[in-house]
């Protein structure tokens, strides 16, 4: 029996294939052995901005030897069916953006979601993410996160969202511009109140790397108090919920599921699920109410 290949195995062979690459999001030492080979052997590397991954290539001591064509938000729905029909023709297309993982507020959707319908292959490159990298600075709950990337500009939508996130549990992470800086943490500190903990990371893994940790308050008169630079990730904890102790309500969503088909067991996980309680409090509960 032949062994399974690896998706390195499989790399410029018929038909072809998608691969997503992680560049650094600062310090070029974090780049993988597998990005710098796929920039040298890659037939097409589809870039964010080409002139970004020329010199990528050349502070990682790497020559581009494919095509370098754009691949960018703006034109994502025409260069799309392009690098899929290089794939499907045997080519291996790397996707590489300015900084970080594709996709994650960057560009690449499109052309994963056509790929996946299409059946073109596509693997992943895995390597430097800033939203992963703040979140295990930041010192907050890293259990269950959220990324939400940038917020609004316009104030009102701005607040709309996040009176909604105010009530998220989970750990929030957020991308920020520099000068936007002091406005989204007050718009947070308005929303999630002026107690919640949150950091500001500034910078990651480069030189200047800046964590500033405390709440939003005090994230708000540290972002006025200086002038800020460089690419902000914004981290915020979740909010602390109150207890459920509505049983005879816990048991009577419960028999609603039950009543319209729904398996007692089934039923009581997506309760207990939905109102953050224990499976096992509720199943009991739900006996003894018809006992």
């Amino acid at each position: 029996m032949a062994p399974t290949q690896t998706p390195e195995d499989r790399l410029g062979e018929t038909p072809g294939q998608i691969v997503l690459a992680a560049t650094p999001i600062g310090n070029l030492a974090d780049a993988s052995q597998r990005l710098k080979d796929l920039l040298a052997t890659a037939d097409i590397v589809a870039a964010e901005d080409t002139r970004r991954a020329h010199h990528l290539a050349h502070g990682l001591g790497v020559k581009i030897t494919g095509k370098v064509v754009s691949h960018h938000e703006h034109n994502e729905r025409e260069s799309t069916p392009e690098l899929l029909a290089a794939a499907r023709g045997g080519a291996v297309v790397a996707v590489v953006t300015d900084a970080g993982m594709p996709l994650v507020s960057d560009p690449g959707y499109r052309l994963v979601s056509t790929a996946a319908a299409e059946g073109v292959d596509v693997t992943c490159a895995p390597g430097p993410s800033a939203v992963t990298t703040a979140l295990a600075l930041s010192g907050l709950p890293t259990d269950r996160f959220a990324f939400e990337g940038f917020l609004p500009r316009k104030e009102g939508e701005r607040a709309r969202l996040l009176t909604e996130l105010s009530r998220d549990a989970r750990t929030l992470v957020f991308f920020e511009s520099p000068h936007r800086l002091a406005t989204s943490l007050a718009s947070l500190r308005d929303a999630f109140g002026a107690d919640r903990p949150a950091c500001v990371a500034r910078e990651l893994s480069k030189l200047h790397e800046e964590v500033a940790r405390g709440s939003l308050a005090d994230l708000v008169e540290w972002a006025n108090s200086k002038e800020i630079r460089g690419e902000i990730v914004i981290v915020t904890g979740g909010t602390e919920a109150e207890p459920d102790t509505d049983t005879a309500g816990q048991v009577a969503d419960v028999e609603v599921l039950v009543a319209s088909g729904t398996r007692l067991k089934e039923a009581v996980n997506t309760v207990a699920a939905a109102r953050g309680i224990p499976k096992r409090d509720l199943y009991e509960a739900v006996l003894a109410a018809r006992a």
